[in-house]
């Protein structure tokens, strides 16, 4: 069975999407459209503007996203997904791919949550760590007996998680996990502390969008990032999709499961290669391969 994986933030770079646009109609159409959109040449960043224009939250998100879309639509009838998964922001991505939003709605949510999540980083000082060598279990311990914010983020692959919280939490964490044997506990280049409970602000704005959107049933299951399950249900995704802003990307658990479900080849779209590498880290036995057109 094949299954489709979008890569989330950090996947950018400059000049990603410029062979769609230059090679194909159907994206050049997109990538327009996206422009409109957005209220700014996106298309300019992406293609030729600098690396820090490109790390902006408002403008990475959107960016990602229309690699990731673009050029699944560009596939055509090759895109074939038994089911689909997506990473932090990636999900958006793939809840496009599987027919559950359109484009248009895909990109003004991904907009939404982008510029949401600028705001709620501006609220407090908060940070991100990666945290490698470790068991999941021990650095569940370490952060609950921490005093402030400080949460287990993303669960990347087996041996690699990364925290989130306020920035003093975050560096007494560090400490206490690299004493208890973390090969590294390094602070990540980020704006602010995704998938925790400080991105409640920005969750709740979300969640208006969310609930205003059309979902419609997908064509394939997507494997979310709350449940790591397959899900088809509409009013369901739209749950989990809210949930995901203040939850953990439990990324590891979702490439378990879909293994489990009868995932043989993993097939990423969009920029970069992060999610082969961890898929290769979850099950080393599963094929893994860029998206080409």
């Amino acid at each position: 069975m094949n299954a489709y994986i979008f890569p989330g933030q950090g996947a950018q770079f400059v000049g990603m999407g410029l062979d769609l646009y230059e090679n194909h109609s159907e994206a050049q159409e997109l990538f327009e459209k996206a422009n409109d959109i957005l209220g700014f040449s996106i298309t300019d960043i992406m293609f030729e503007g600098t690396a820090e224009d490109l790390k902006q939250t408002k403008v990475t998100q959107p960016a990602i996203f229309l690699h990731s879309v673009v050029l699944s639509k560009v596939l055509g009838a090759s895109f074939k997904p038994d089911m689909v998964a997506g990473h932090s922001l990636g999900e958006f991505s793939a809840l496009v791919a599987n027919g559950t939003l359109n484009f248009e709605d895909g990109l003004k949510l991904v907009s939404q949550r982008a510029l949401a999540m600028q705001k709620a980083c501006e609220l407090q000082p908060s940070t991100m760590a990666a945290v490698l060598g470790l068991e999941d279990a021990v650095v569940e311990k370490i952060c609950a007996e921490v005093e402030g914010v400080v949460v287990p983020a993303n669960y990347n692959c087996p041996g690699q998680l990364v925290i989130s919280g306020e920035v003093d939490a975050v560096n007494i964490a560090c400490e206490k996990l690299k004493e208890a044997g973390a090969r590294r506990a390094l602070l990540l280049p980020v704006g602010g502390a995704f998938h925790s409970p400080l991105m409640e602000p920005a969750r709740e704005e979300l969640a208006a969008a969310i609930e205003g959107t059309k979902f419609n049933t997908p064509a394939c299951p997507i494997y979310q990032n709350v449940t790591t399950t397959a899900v088809s249900n509409a009013d369901e995704i739209k749950k989990n999709l809210i949930l995901q802003l203040t939850a953990p990307v439990k990324w590891t658990q979702s490439v378990q499961q879909m293994v489990q479900d009868g995932a043989k080849n993993f097939v990423e779209v969009g920029p970069g290669k992060v999610l082969q590498g961890l898929v290769k880290k979850i099950n080393p036995d599963s094929e893994t391969a860029s998206a080409a057109v």
